[in-house]
């Protein structure tokens, strides 16, 4: 035990001599250390001046580097304006290409030399340079006046005419109300400039509006074409007209010049108009908004003059007649109108737009209320002066081919009043048809007073409402007013055929009545004869004679007077004169086979019975022809009178 802590104190001693040079080690490796790094501050203290110096010439050789290829820049440019000069000042009239290539060279040099301004030369050079700027746009102007001037031709009227689409009017489409009114062939629109020079144009506006020159540029263009686009249209025939020039015009000069007008805006739109868009979409292509302000600007005053002659018509005085040229008028502006607003949709074009807007809604309400005072003109038609043969009436005949026109406009009067999508019969152009028919069969009543032979009266009555009739039977009024309209104004013109046979021919057939023949005495003068089958017992001759002789007289008054009266209606004479054979005839037979023998027995029987009933049916057959003719006496034959 005592040998083991003998051990242990060893031990134990010898690490604390171990851990006492350790720690003498220590101290000194970190005196070592330390000294190191007083020595290492010096060297470093000392390097400095060196190290700020190498770092001076680096930078002073990167300065110079960047100093030398700046001017080497700046070399290049008054290098490239001295090689451009010469072209620029020479014009672009022999190398358009290399002109604007050398434009584009000098407008690099402007910005150049406006973001890099380290040299006391680059004012210069920018002054230099935007001085040769501005001399190539006036080059570029010339030469762009020079080539327009060349190669902007008027299209010739043939030219337009030829191509200008041909339409199915509205009026006269089977299409739904809402489809264009053209046909599907393509429109082949005019060349105005040669292709091969358009990009030439486009590199100048190019260049122009990209250097600040656009008001230049663009009046240049517009005054160019818009000339030529004044040129096409009055050689095509386009003139202003006022609406006192218009109130000087006979009604026939006016008519031909409004389908003029409807031509030449057709012309203008489709044709004129739509390649001068198109010529503009390619020359000022990428330069909106110039594009549409060149465009609106080139064809302003032309459309000014077509449209202040539409509104000069649609401020006229208004008279019947002029509706129809109204509706094609309204239709023709109809139509063209979605492709003005495509034409002219910017802002900048906005007053062509409203324009053609304008003068179309002031048609549709001119044609409105020419419609409307055409109903009034109807029902208070005063004409005084009668038909003297009781035929149709102007009024009558002018009214019904009035509503058959309404009728091809149908479209276009639904066009006209909103009523695209409303049943036809419900329309108002419905209701007008009906008020039509009434006003006009109330103005031929109070025509009718004006006869003063009763029977004539309802010829006359009879006559106008067949003709209604009639013409409402094959025309698509019969749509609108109905069968129960036709059947009840049939049976009215039967009415009136019947007063008719009552009023002229009913005293006639009192004298082919026995009643009044036989006569209370038998003295001389009397022929009582007894015919075997008794049927003149009684009978006086003289009141025989007396009664032949006023049928003969009446008969003949009634033909020589009703064969100057008028039935136009070929079928409708027949039906009446027929009407009269069936009770006249039959009656005149009967009325000679039972009182001629009594006659027979006498002188000069031809005087009294002159007449066979075929004669009569022959005589009839004549009636209704509106001829003045030689009387029954003279064998009916004409005296060659004409209608009246």
């Amino acid at each position: 035990m005592a040998m083991d802590g003998d051990a242990l104190a060893a031990t134990a001693l010898l690490l604390r001599d171990s851990l006492h040079r350790s720690q003498s080690v220590t101290q000194s490796v970190m005196s070592i250390l330390g000294s190191f790094d007083a020595r290492l501050s010096g060297l470093e203290s000392a390097m400095r001046p060196t190290q700020l110096r190498t770092h001076s010439y680096r930078t002073v050789h990167h300065n110079i580097d960047k100093t030398l290829k700046a001017a080497q820049a700046i070399l290049t440019r008054f290098d490239v304006s001295r090689q451009v000069e010469t072209k620029i000042l020479k014009g672009p009239r022999e190398d358009l290409g290399g002109y604007v290539a050398a434009v584009d060279e000098i407008k690099r040099n402007i910005e150049f030399f406006t973001y890099n301004r380290s040299f006391k030369n680059d004012d210069a050079a920018l002054t230099h340079a935007r001085t040769l700027l501005s001399k190539a746009m006036e080059k570029l102007n010339g030469e762009l006046k020079l080539v327009l001037s060349q190669h902007g031709k008027p299209v010739e009227p043939a030219r337009l005419l030829e191509s200008l689409p041909k339409t199915a009017p509205a009026h006269h489409d089977n299409s739904t109300p809402d489809a264009p009114a053209t046909t599907n062939d393509a429109v082949v629109l005019p060349m105005l400039l040669p292709p091969r020079i358009v990009p030439q144009l486009h590199d100048i506006a190019e260049r122009m509006i990209g250097s600040g020159h656009h008001q230049q540029c663009l009046k240049t263009y517009r005054d160019a074409r818009a000339s030529v686009l004044e040129q096409s249209l009055r050689k095509l025939g386009v003139e202003k007209l006022t609406r006192e020039d218009v109130q000087k015009l006979q009604w026939e000069v006016l008519e031909g010049k409004i389908g003029n007008w409807i031509q030449h805006m057709r012309a203008a739109v489709k044709l004129l108009f739509a390649a001068e868009w198109k010529l503009c979409n390619q020359v000022f292509d990428g330069l909106d908004p110039y594009r549409e302000a060149c465009f609106a600007e080139i064809t302003q005053n032309s459309f000014s003059v077509l449209s202040s002659t539409g509104e000069a018509i649609a401020r006229s005085k208004k008279s019947p007649e002029k509706l129809f040229v109204l509706l094609d008028m309204f239709e023709t502006m109809h139509d063209l109108l979605p492709e003005m607003k495509t034409m002219f949709a910017g802002e900048t074009s906005a007053s062509v737009r409203d324009a053609a807007a304008g003068l179309t809604q002031k048609l549709a309400q001119t044609a409105r209320d020419t419609f409307d005072d055409f109903l009034d003109a109807v029902e208070k038609d005063a004409t005084k002066t009668a038909v003297q043969d009781g035929t149709v009436h102007p009024l009558t005949s002018y009214v019904i081919n009035y509503v058959k026109f309404l009728f091809d406009y149908q479209i276009t009067l639904r066009q006209l009043f909103d009523e695209e999508d409303k049943d036809v019969s419900s329309s108002r152009l419905a209701a007008a048809t009906s008020k039509i028919m009434v006003v006009l069969q109330n103005n031929l009543d109070s025509k009718a007073k004006q006869y003063k032979d009763p029977a004539l009266t309802h010829i006359f009555l009879m006559n106008n409402i067949h003709y209604m009739v009639k013409s409402v039977r094959r025309s698509e009024a019969k749509d609108l007013l109905g069968d129960d309209w036709i059947q009840r104004h049939r049976r009215i013109v039967q009415q009136h055929a019947q007063a008719y046979q009552r009023t002229a021919w009913g005293k006639l057939l009192q004298y082919l009545s026995g009643q009044g023949l036989s006569s209370s005495s038998g003295g001389s003068g009397m022929s009582t004869g007894g015919a075997p089958d008794g049927t003149s017992s009684g009978i006086s001759r003289a009141v025989l004679k007396e009664r032949f002789k006023n049928f003969n007289i009446l008969f003949e008054e009634l033909h020589q007077r009703q064969s100057q009266w008028t039935i136009p209606d070929a079928e409708l004479r027949d039906a009446v004169r027929l009407a009269v054979a069936e009770v006249l005839l039959p009656a005149y037979r009967s009325f000679i086979k039972r009182y001629s023998a009594i006659l027979e027995n006498g002188k000069n029987t031809q005087r009294y019975i002159k007449y066979t009933a075929d004669d009569l049916d022959r005589l009839l057959g004549e009636l209704f022809e509106g001829k003045t003719r030689g009387g029954p006496g003279s064998g009916g034959g004409s005296s060659g009178g004409e209608r009246r």
